[in-house]
């Protein structure tokens, strides 16, 4: 929300383009920190238990922003929410793979991804409701349904059953090291060239979260909520369709072909390169909403895959604290990346170069995954 709503927050909160930026840099270079620890502990513990932890102590903070009067509370909030945040995904992820086996796998990750896709699309709306109540409403509004719904989940939320598959890991078994699982993955070179290519990932999907909407406002001259909503509304419709349609083809072809997951994600990349290209170049709306739908199709192919591949590339004990520390990675370079773009802009130079840089990312991000070999040991469970 905040990304769609930054005219009525500098004007509440008076800042440079750079410190707007720094405001969404410092939420994912804390997020980025905790996520291994976050990762590690999902494989530990209670991974459900985590999620509502973490569901809870995000409702709070976002309650809390709604309060910042100063540019120094509004920044201490965004990193405490990077904390709470942390937690979510890598339990999430691991979650589900340990319901989901084999052709399931991707489809019931891409499903979950939707949702993370469609509160990106409703965030669109914090630009309408800042305009319309103020910026700090929505995050109060949405604060205090965050806390009903943790509240619910305590009930409803539970952690998969052993006899579900034989690789659904002890959450409590004294053989989950944190060291022996940073050795077992930095020992696999496919998962260098995953944890690479997901930073990479973090160049193109922040750089176009954080400035996608005010590249739209200037270079079309609309107004805050109608950017707003074109930059998140249009990209995750497309997105929601990717997450499904690509996990769903990745799986199909997963029964055939060991790589068939990887080979879906590939195929993504080299169609969102030339779709963010036209989105950055174009001086038409309706080409440049274009290009939106068809990078928020292709990238979701990649996205709603990243955990099955990693899945074929690690040992199952380790899955959450391997997401963990892609997500370390991802969310250091996309900070810098959304603060850079707030330094381009304050020196007048276009935020479309940022975009640019990040279809070139995308390129070596489909040479990343070709490259990528399942593990023998974990080839035909996750087949």
């Amino acid at each position: 929300m905040l990304t769609t709503m930054r005219d009525s927050v500098k004007i509440a909160i008076p800042m440079t383009d750079a410190q707007f930026g720094l405001l969404t840099s410092v939420f994912l270079w804390i997020y980025g920190f905790f996520s291994p620890l976050a990762g590690f502990l999902s494989d530990r513990f209670s991974r459900s238990r985590i999620i509502i932890g973490s569901l809870f102590l995000w409702s709070v903070t976002t309650w809390l922003t709604s309060k910042a009067v100063n540019y120094e509370q509004l920044l201490a909030t965004r990193a405490i929410m990077g904390i709470s945040e942390a937690f979510y995904l890598p339990a999430a992820l691991a979650l589900i793979t340990d319901y989901h086996r084999g052709s399931t796998r991707s489809l019931a990750t891409g499903i979950h991804l939707c949702g993370v896709s469609l509160g990106s699309g409703l965030g669109g709306m914090g630009g309408l409701l800042a305009e319309r109540h103020g910026w700090a409403f929505a995050f109060s509004l949405f604060g205090f349904i965050g806390i009903i719904y943790s509240c619910v989940l305590v009930f409803l939320l539970r952690d998969a059953p052993r006899s579900i598959g034989h690789d659904v890991p002890d959450e409590r078994s004294e053989r989950v090291n944190f060291f022996d699982a940073i050795r077992s993955l930095f020992t696999q070179s496919s998962y260098l060239k995953l944890l690479t290519h997901w930073g990479l990932m973090g160049l193109a999907g922040w750089g176009i979260i954080g400035w996608m909407p005010t590249y739209l406002q200037q270079q079309f001259h609309l107004s805050q909520g109608i950017a707003g909503l074109s930059a998140t509304g249009y990209l995750q419709i497309s997105t929601l369709c990717g997450l499904v349609g690509g996990g769903w083809l990745a799986d199909r072809w997963s029964r055939t072909h060991e790589r068939g997951r990887i080979f879906v994600a590939v195929i993504g990349m080299c169609v969102a390169v030339p779709a963010i290209l036209l989105t950055a170049n174009t001086q038409i709306f309706a080409a440049a909403i274009a290009g939106l739908l068809v990078f928020g199709f292709a990238r979701a192919c990649t996205d709603g895959n990243t955990m099955p591949i990693l899945c074929m590339v690690a040992d199952s004990r380790y899955r959450a604290t391997g997401f963990g520390i892609l997500n370390l990675f991802a969310c250091a370079v996309g900070g810098f990346t959304i603060y850079a773009g707030g330094i381009l802009r304050d020196n007048d130079v276009n935020i479309s170069r940022l975009f640019e840089a990040s279809a070139l990312g995308l390129l070596i991000c489909a040479v990343l995954l070709f490259l990528i070999k399942p593990l023998k040991a974990n080839s035909n469970a996750n087949r």
